[in-house]
């Protein structure tokens, strides 16, 4: 029942438009927000900048897997130090633990394009069994962590 100082609110196609764009565009702004990883941050316990990941993969102190997609690998080529193991594999954990011998305590960096994937697929192995993952938030491509490997000019191999 509306009164004639309470009339009930008119829902104009307008109205719908302004409200359907603003929430196109609300979702879009979350969706590029994750994407391009703006929020994470370099020198965060359990994470390294591509610059250190580089290091203490060539140096052996660390175990870096590159865990994007071939076609990926194939346009910017793998970081010099990384293992290229595509986490789309059926068996990319199966892979990962005969690269570290059964090992699943030994350092393991994760590195994508943005972070994004490296993130999620290290609280999978975490939940694997694996003790000691190491992301690489700003990615190959970079991300709110940092340029990315690409950007800062750290060797590639053919992917």
């Amino acid at each position: 029942m509306t009164s004639a100082t309470n009339p009930r609110p008119k829902i104009t196609r307008r109205g719908v438009l302004v409200g359907s764009a603003t929430l196109a565009l609300g979702g879009a702004a979350i969706f590029g927000a994750n994407w391009f990883n703006i929020t994470a941050q370099a020198g965060q316990k359990g994470a390294l900048s591509a610059p250190e990941a580089h290091e203490a993969a060539t140096a052996g102190s660390i175990t870096l897997i590159d865990i994007r997609r071939p076609d990926e690998w194939a346009r910017t080529g793998v970081g010099v130090g990384a293992v290229p193991i595509n986490m789309l594999d059926r068996d990319f954990i199966d892979q990962l633990t005969a690269h570290v011998v059964g090992d699943t305590t030994v350092p393991v960096a994760l590195i994508c394009a943005r972070g994004v994937r490296s993130r999620k697929m290290g609280a999978r192995l975490t939940q694997a069994g694996f003790t000691n993952i190491i992301d690489v938030p700003e990615g190959m491509l970079g991300s709110g962590a940092g340029p990315g490997w690409v950007k800062r000019g750290l060797p590639v191999t053919k992917g």
